[in-house]
């Protein structure tokens, strides 16, 4: 590990502790793709136990900052473009476009709120900001590469393997959004997604007394989705319902997968309400719901999570918990900049509070 007082591991420190020449660094740095497996694992291995980060043009001065804070999201497939009925005239592409209806992902939605968040608050703090993804093989590499270029970094949780985290963090500070990583020494920026989701929930069980309730969850690996379905259960122990009467299947945050799963619900039997642990899915589920000739919230209620601007406009108007996407970013931001001033200490972590905001799809009363 690298400490003050001592000089930060080089290339060549690297490339002797892999056994293998510099330019067989450099292309595991650049182009992992093209090391056999077995080097590249050796030399990842030799980057992770020397604390190497590969330096930026303007770290090479010593002692200095650059300037620059960065914001890693992760990495999405491509979807490929399968517009049909094409007719080319005069160069210029004519495409059918009645039936091609693309839904933005969730995380799109909740990322561009946050990316926004984190620019305002480094625009106005005088820093730039350095926004990049990766997924597979270039992972390391990216992260890597973004760590040297940076003063600090901010990491959406699951993003990243904490290995690699506490790697970057040897050398910048390092702060892990959507999750609580003290445990692992990162500072961490989170909001209170199961006070929020109980709230919600007991509004739908107390107040409006219903029993009949299905609840579409997300990924099971997401720490939000594990927080929100944790204060989901509480609030059915609250109200005295046991969760196995409660119809629980996984979506992916996603609005077409919570559509068909809307579908096989109502397939089954129609619940009087179906919460949702974001508001894609809800979403989702409320075109399910209306193709079926069902009223919202007459015949069914529908809530979300996460206050996203699709479902202010939606119809009927989602009733959601909102939670401060953007100050999350802000706060990111703030994070960095205090522990650069402030490098000793514990890790620290912030919780920012959520609000309940009922709309047509779930009112306050029926």
């Amino acid at each position: 590990m690298t400490t003050q007082g001592t000089a930060p591991p080089t290339v060549y420190d690297v490339a002797s502790a892999a056994g293998v020449s510099i330019a067989t660094v450099s292309r595991v740095l650049r182009t992992p793709d093209a090391v056999r497996e077995a080097t590249r694992d050796r030399v990842q291995a030799a980057i992770r136990s020397l604390g190497y980060v590969p330096s930026g043009n303007a770290r090479a001065l010593a002692g200095r900052r650059t300037g620059v804070v960065g914001l890693l999201l992760p990495g999405f497939d491509v979807v490929p473009d399968e517009r049909p009925d094409v007719v080319t005239d005069g160069g210029v592409r004519i495409v059918d476009d009645r039936r091609h209806v693309t839904q933005p992902t969730s995380s799109n939605l909740y990322f561009d709120e946050v990316l926004r968040g984190a620019e305002t608050e480094a625009w106005q703090r005088g820093l730039a900001l350095m926004v990049a993804a990766g997924r597979g093989p270039s992972r390391d590499v990216i992260v890597n590469d973004v760590a040297g270029r940076v003063d600090g970094l901010a990491v959406l949780a699951q993003t990243v393997p904490d290995e690699l985290l506490e790697h970057v963090a040897r050398r910048i500070p390092v702060v892990v959004l959507a999750d609580d990583r003290r445990s692992r020494g990162f500072d961490s920026i989170s909001v209170d997604n199961a006070a929020g989701m109980r709230t919600l929930a007991a509004h739908v069980i107390g107040r409006l007394g219903i029993r009949s309730i299905a609840y579409v969850a997300g990924p099971v690996d997401s720490p939000d989705d594990q927080e929100r379905t944790a204060g989901f259960k509480r609030a059915l122990e609250d109200h005295g319902l046991a969760p196995a009467v409660v119809r629980t299947v996984h979506g992916d945050f996603g609005r077409v997968r919570a559509r068909e799963l809307a579908r096989a619900l109502l397939d089954e039997r129609v619940p009087r309400a179906i919460v949702c642990s974001n508001d894609q899915s809800a979403l989702g589920v409320l075109d399910a719901v209306l193709a079926r000739g069902l009223r919202v919230p007459d015949d069914d209620v529908v809530t979300g999570f996460d206050g996203i601007d699709a479902g202010r406009y939606s119809v009927p108007r989602l009733t959601t918990v909102h939670q401060p996407m953007g100050d999350l970013g802000r706060a990111a931001v703030r994070a960095i900049v205090d522990r650069l001033d402030r490098r000793e200490g514990p890790p620290r972590a912030l919780r920012l509070p959520v609000e309940v905001l009922l709309r047509e799809s779930c009112p306050p009363s029926l």
